[in-house]
């Protein structure tokens, strides 16, 4: 392909994603949903016969890539050991129940509304969407953060975060995990039990290279960066440490997913001159390609406008928002926390650009199931946006508010009491 009209592709979605950002933002609507709704119609566009808007797939693997390092960096390097508290075992008791919750219901509901057979491979592939849609993001949990006031609010957004925080980087490291062991594993020939076990040494090597290639990259590289720093070179040097620990792991056969994640977690809790600096730059590099990876989600899977997939896709969304539920219900029973404030933690779980940035990696696995499956996600990225903001629309319906922070922020000013000019010296 002209490498021009790469560009002015690149260029039109950039300029379009920006206006669509800034109306978004004057409507109050999700900037995300706009932009994969935005995808979705340029998608459908067709000229002389072909698609307007067409990449090649080395440019398309190349921002996916990048992408999934930046994030996945970005969401372990925000992990705490020492800040693990009640609210962080709260939000992983959370994550553990909806995800089990998610892989036997939602799995098992994919395979019986989507798929003609039950086999390994199907159910393998379910077993990727139901821990995909687990995930919640992080940058619409901030966002909510500031509009509450009062410490049951700010309780309650907390454990949002935290678990926001938490599953990012799960949700994006086992669906390659599972598609490698998938791919690993020859399905459909011979007994799968022992195809399967014979399998288990190449797939525990690969998580064994994954932890060791970020190690290694992050010992060599924050080590020197407990020392030095540099405003300019600094934050290239953390992005390229992202990007060795991938090409490394993946170019000794293992886990490149791990291996990033790996390394975000040693930057996180360990000792690295200007940490908080660093950080503001990964986070503004990865909503730098969120607005480019929204709209090529949309632009590349084509969702089908049928109402047999809409009421199949809302039922199944039904199961999960239930899964949701239960693992709230189940994870906080014993905590302080109302019901409307547990209801409101079921309600909000609205996918992000973690979610997005799978869906668009994995993308470029074309198999029939892995269609279905994107499919879905994408689908379900914007059910999830909708209700959430619905919810957000009536949260104060749901977390009680400090009534008393709200007065002492509002106070009318015919009501301040001014000084006396005369009593002033």
């Amino acid at each position: 392909m002209d490498a021009l009209l790469v560009l002015t592709n690149v260029a039109i979605i950039l300029l379009l994603g920006i206006l669509c950002s800034l109306l978004s933002k004057r409507l109050k609507l999700s900037n995300m949903l706009v932009l994969v709704i935005l995808g979705l119609v340029l998608g459908r566009i067709v000229y002389n016969g072909q698609p307007l808007f067409v990449f090649e797939p080395s440019f398309l693997i190349g921002i996916g890539v990048l992408a999934l390092v930046m994030i996945v960096f970005d969401g372990s390097s925000r992990f705490r050991f020492k800040e693990v508290n009640d609210l962080s075992v709260s939000a992983l008791r959370i994550i553990w129940f909806f995800m089990l919750f998610s892989i036997l219901v939602i799995t098992s509901f994919t395979n019986l509304l989507f798929f003609d057979s039950i086999n390994v491979q199907n159910i393998l592939f379910s077993i990727i969407f139901a821990i995909v849609v687990v995930g919640t993001d992080p940058g619409s949990v901030f966002a909510m953060i500031k509009d509450f006031v009062g410490e049951r609010a700010k309780k309650v957004m907390g454990l949002l975060q935290i678990e926001a925080i938490i599953n990012t980087p799960l949700i994006v490291l086992i669906p390659y995990l599972i598609l490698d062991l998938i791919k690993n594993i020859e399905l459909g020939t011979g007994d799968f039990l022992s195809s399967f076990i014979s399998q288990i040494p190449a797939f525990l090597a690969q998580i064994i290279v994954g932890v060791g290639a970020g190690v290694l990259i992050g010992l060599i590289v924050f080590k020197t960066m407990q020392k030095v720093y540099s405003h300019q070179f600094s934050p290239v040097a953390v992005i390229t440490a992202a990007l060795l620990a991938y090409i490394l792991a993946e170019n000794l056969k293992g886990n490149g997913v791990l291996a990033v994640a790996t390394l975000g977690l040693l930057f996180g809790n360990l000792y690295v001159k200007e940490k908080t600096q660093l950080q503001e730059f990964s986070y503004m590099l990865s909503n730098a390609l969120e607005i480019l990876v929204f709209v090529l989600v949309g632009l590349m899977i084509q969702i089908p406008l049928t109402l047999d997939f809409f009421l199949k896709s809302l039922f199944l969304f039904g199961l999960l928002v239930l899964c949701r539920a239960a693992a709230v219900f189940v994870a906080v029973h014993k905590s302080d926390f109302s019901f409307k404030e547990k209801l409101f933690m079921s309600l909000n779980m609205p996918k992000g650009i973690a979610v997005a940035v799978v869906a668009f990696t994995l993308a470029l696995y074309q198999t029939v199931q892995m269609g279905i499956i994107l499919d879905l996600i994408v689908v379900f990225l914007l059910y999830s946006l909708i209700l959430a903001a619905v919810v957000n629309l009536f949260s104060k319906k749901f977390i009680q508010v400090d009534v008393k922070n709200m007065k002492e922020d509002n106070i009318p000013h015919a009501k301040l009491k001014c000084p006396d000019p005369k009593k002033i010296p």
